[in-house]
């Protein structure tokens, strides 16, 4: 990840960063199928491994930040990669704090009010052994977040997909399901919300590639775990084909259509959006993807563009549009994809700001050398604040206005 010198000064960082899709339409307001709803100022922490922490592209708050685009919400990511429940990724050359101070004392300035909690993919590796200190410890740290008053969810880990021999990956496998329904216990009996995603991420395995390595979720993984962590929080997630027909006063359109007043004869219309939605991966994911498909019917034969606010989208035959054409840009994704790239460079800075580069001269034993720099890093906060900002007056969908254009 991309470091910034905690020696530039604080204009200079302001100049730069100031300068610098599962699809749905969804009809039921979001929030109300599963009963999990955001609240404005509520605090949204992600504590785990590297689960959390390499989801770079910032889907699994991008899924959440829309959903509630009215309400003002911030996201913490303090994933870790190799962490474990005792917090062991986290030490530091210098001790105190322990590694396990280290993980209080990160989720005490995080302030949360909302916690997602996925851990058990590190430990399951000491299998039917560790178990019972497994859960010891995630009980010690469910005591924590208790005491702050943060609503608790927890996560299965996932699988390991490949990379190790077929007799390895299968008795690894068994004991990352083991830690999953070990989870699932301490959640009974605490009463805590648990999600299980080994199930639905071992499904998407077996219809395209998630992995790289056969352990880290790859972009495409990350799309479909965010789809994943909306069904497992109830939220709607519905699939709908948008519906046109051509007539000679113009359209008749069906919701979430909606003509565009007072233009039927151009053939305009808009399409009421209850959130964004997820910014698609590159990778095509053609039997998993609920799809955008606009069909029009009633076209005389030729060739028909759609446009979005005047901008073409494709061009297909109106054999194609009859059937369904897929929508993959323009429109809503490009609002989309702006919402994405805001999320991504406000949890950079964060990553600079709790895990900067030369940690142990800015705060640790050496803090007498560099440490005048801590001041440096409190300023990140600032355009933190800005970002959030700027995330919560774009992340409600816009109006567009779609048009259908006969190709001459």
């Amino acid at each position: 990840m991309k470091k910034i010198t905690l020696s530039t000064k604080f204009g200079y960082v302001l100049l730069l960063f100031f300068t610098m899709p599962f699809i749905v339409l969804a009809q039921n307001q979001a929030g109300k199928d599963g009963g999990f709803e955001l609240k404005d100022g509520d605090r949204v922490v992600f504590l785990g491994n590297s689960l959390f922490e390499s989801d770079k592209n910032g889907y699994l708050e991008f899924a959440l930040t829309t959903r509630w685009p009215d309400k003002r919400v911030t996201f913490r990511n303090l994933g870790w990669e190799g962490d474990n429940v005792f917090g062991q990724a986290r030490s530091h050359f210098t001790n105190p704090p322990t590694a396990y101070e280290t993980l209080m004392l990160q989720i005490i300035a995080a302030k949360p009010t909302v916690i997602f909690i996925a851990y058990g993919g590190v430990e399951s590796q000491d299998g039917e052994a560790g178990r019972d200190k497994f859960k010891e410890g995630l009980n010690k740290l469910l005591d924590k977040t208790d005491e702050l008053g943060a609503k608790a969810i927890l996560l299965s880990p996932i699988p390991v997909f490949s990379g190790i021999p077929a007799d390895v990956l299968e008795s690894r496998n068994k004991d990352l399901q083991l830690y999953t329904n070990a989870i699932a216990d301490v959640a009974k009996a605490r009463e805590k919300q648990f999600i299980n995603i080994y199930n639905p991420m071992a499904n998407f395995q077996k219809q395209t590639k998630i992995s790289e390595d056969g352990v880290h979720l790859n972009e495409a993984g990350y799309y479909l775990l965010a789809t994943a962590l909306e069904q497992g929080l109830g939220l709607a997630s519905l699939a709908q084909a948008v519906n046109i027909q051509v007539v000679k006063s113009g359209l008749e359109v069906v919701a979430p259509a909606k003509m565009f007043p007072g233009e039927a004869q151009q053939r305009k219309f808009t399409i009421e959006e209850s959130y964004l939605p997820l910014p698609l991966p590159a990778a095509e994911l053609p039997e998993i993807a609920q799809k955008r498909t606009i069909k029009i019917t009633g076209l005389k034969k030729g060739f028909y563009t759609l446009t979005a606010d005047s901008a073409p989208i494709i061009t297909a035959s109106a054999k194609s549009w009859e059937a369904g054409v897929e929508i993959r840009q323009r429109g809503v994704f490009d609002q989309a994809g702006q919402v994405r790239d805001l999320i991504k460079k406000k949890n950079d800075l964060f990553f600079q700001q709790y895990r900067p580069w030369n940690e142990i001269y800015i705060t640790g034993f050496r803090a007498y050398e560099q440490g005048r720099h801590k001041e440096g890093l409190a300023d990140l906060g600032c355009i933190m604040v800005w970002l959030e900002n700027q995330i919560y007056l774009t992340s409600a969908p816009k109006s567009i206005v779609y048009q259908i254009v006969t190709v001459k």
